[in-house]
């Protein structure tokens, strides 16, 4: 709970993956919009990319293998086209790093923070978060279920500010969300780093457009 709540602070509250754009430019109006959106990064991303990635990840620490975790950090940056994208995972990724180091104290984590220090880590927050997540005891499965959860309400809260929806509706899509969410931990957990995809032209325009608008609250 601690580590998927937005009062952490690792910059990730601060995105908006396009929704942003997609709201100022009228192409997102109403909750089924946004549902759609969320179902779309969900099925061909996250959870196709994003997640695997995590995994990974989270295995390769739990058999102290930091090479694995390297790896898919790598996979992952590869994967992660939008230069945009890479430097905001990366500063998200390099925010959690530095405070779950500063409050569990672990060799891996110390380790990697020497990577970042000279350039042999990207640091990217999916590869991040599930280091820190078994570092902290939690299991794989609640560390994806985390991730997913804040990576879903944090968007919700970032479309609560857009004036796309209000409270009541945000907790409606969240628990019509639910299924997605399940069905995206399922897939994640069938897809290897070499058959990670991600395929959501819409929305990547949207990011790669987000600098043009002439007032942001959001860095992505």
């Amino acid at each position: 709970m601690q580590l998927a709540d937005s009062f952490f602070p690792s910059g990730s509250f601060t995105l908006s993956h396009g929704l942003e754009f997609l709201v100022q430019t009228k192409q997102i109006t109403s909750a089924e919009d946004l549902q759609i959106f969320l179902q779309l990064l969900l099925r061909n991303k996250i959870g196709s990319c994003d997640l695997v990635a995590l995994i990974y990840s989270y295995k390769g620490s739990k058999h102290n293998d930091l090479a694995a975790v390297r790896l898919a950090d790598t996979r992952l940056f590869a994967q992660t086209l939008i230069a945009k994208n890479r430097i905001t995972q990366r500063n998200s990724g390099r925010a959690l790093l530095m405070i779950a180091n500063s409050t569990w104290q672990n060799e891996q984590l110390a380790t990697l923070t020497q990577d970042v220090a000279h350039n042999r880590f990207n640091c990217l927050h999916p590869v991040v978060f599930a280091v820190v997540a078994q570092v902290a005891g939690i299991s794989e499965q609640d560390a994806i279920l985390g991730f997913l959860h804040s990576f879903v309400t944090g968007l919700l809260g970032a479309a609560i500010r857009l004036g796309v929806i209000g409270h009541l509706q945000a907790q409606q899509l969240l628990l019509n969300l639910a299924s997605d969410i399940e069905l995206t931990y399922h897939k994640a957990q069938s897809i290897n780093l070499d058959q990670m995809w991600s395929c959501t032209p819409t929305i990547d325009l949207a990011q790669m457009q987000h600098h043009k608008l002439n007032t942001r609250l959001f860095a992505s």
